[in-house]
Parts: structure tokens; C-alpha cells; sequence
């Protein structure tokens, strides 16, 4: 064996263990590197708030307006939610059929346009999680009045959940909330 054939091993093994230690050395940089879902999440928010000023993001995946009244929820972090999960004392309307992200809550009473907060025609499916009353779902008609308004569903203590609001979806402009 010449001393060039045994080099050829060495070599091999010093090619190997370089290659090892630079990808140990290259895992904690990426670790500290937010996930791509975070990411994600944020590019929404800010895109959310170019669309509908006023609002104040108050953690890593939520929008809150006029103090609270109304909350944008962009991501489930933490869980994987099964279904609605509206939390109580709210009604929430998401963006996705079978409750999927982002997801809208209101808690109070009466009419309120769905415009203010960037929310109109973004309905499709919906939970009730309030003790009382019920809620129905507005498509604004063509007279600045509202006097040709339709609700196009309502739900309420009795009938929770509407997993798909078809044929309504992404229809809906306001809510009237009875307390």
C-alpha cells in the first residue's frame, strides 16, 4: 500500500468529522430562528392591521379593537383544536369552515358592523358560546339605510354551532346581538 492509498481513509475520516462538527455548530443558530409558522402568523397580523387600522396587537397571534370589544385570533398556538372553541362569554366567527383560523369574537349586545374591524364577508363557520340570547348574521343591502338588510342565519343557546354557514359564506357584514 503507498502512502497515497492510506491517505485516502484519513482524508475520508477528516472529511466526515469536519462535516459532523459544522452542522453541530450550525443547530444553534437555527434554533434561535423563529419558526416559519410564527412567521407566518405575524406577516398576517401586520397585513390584518394595513387593511383594518386601529387595532393594537396585543400578543403573538391576536388583534385587539376598541379596547377589547372585538378580537382577532390569527392562530390556536398551543392547542390543536378539534372543533369550535370559541372561549365563554363570546361568539366567535372564523375564516375557515369546521373553525379554522383566524377567528373573530364579539361579546356585545346589539347591532354592530362588521366593517369596522375588517371582518365583513369573511364568515363561514360559527360558535355561540354566550348563557343567553342569540345572534344573527346581517348581509348588508344596497341602501345606506339598512332598511333592505337581510340576516342570512342566527344562532343562539339552542343551536350552538354552525360548522359551515354554506350557502352564506363569506356573505355576512353585520351582527345583532339580543341580550
Amino acid at each position: 500500500m503507498t502512502t497515497r492509498t492510506r491517505a485516502r481513509p484519513i482524508r475520508l475520516l477528516w472529511t466526515i468529522l469536519l462535516g459532523t462538527a459544522m452542522a453541530l455548530t450550525a443547530t444553534p443558530a437555527l434554533a434561535a430562528t423563529p419558526s416559519p409558522g410564527a412567521q407566518g402568523v405575524q406577516a398576517q397580523i401586520d397585513q390584518y392591521l394595513a387593511k383594518a387600522p386601529g387595532g393594537k396587537q396585543i400578543n403573538a397571534n391576536e388583534i385587539s379593537y376598541d379596547g377589547g370589544v372585538f378580537v382577532v385570533t390569527f392562530a390556536a398556538f398551543g392547542t390543536s383544536p378539534t372543533g369550535a372553541d370559541c372561549p365563554s362569554g363570546w361568539f366567535c366567527f372564523y375564516d375557515r369552515t369546521n373553525y379554522g383560523y383566524p377567528r373573530g369574537k364579539l361579546s356585545s349586545c346589539g347591532w354592530q358592523d362588521l366593517a369596522w374591524w375588517g371582518w365583513n364577508d369573511m364568515t363561514e363557520s360559527v360558535h355561540y358560546n354566550m348563557s343567553s340570547g342569540s345572534v344573527s348574521f346581517i348581509n348588508h343591502g344596497r341602501y345606506a339605510d339598512h332598511s333592505d338588510d337581510t340576516v342570512l342565519f342566527t344562532v343562539s343557546t339552542t343551536s350552538r354551532y354552525l360548522s359551515d354557514v354554506s350557502p352564506y359564506r363569506n356573505v355576512a357584514d353585520h351582527v345583532y346581538r339580543s341580550c
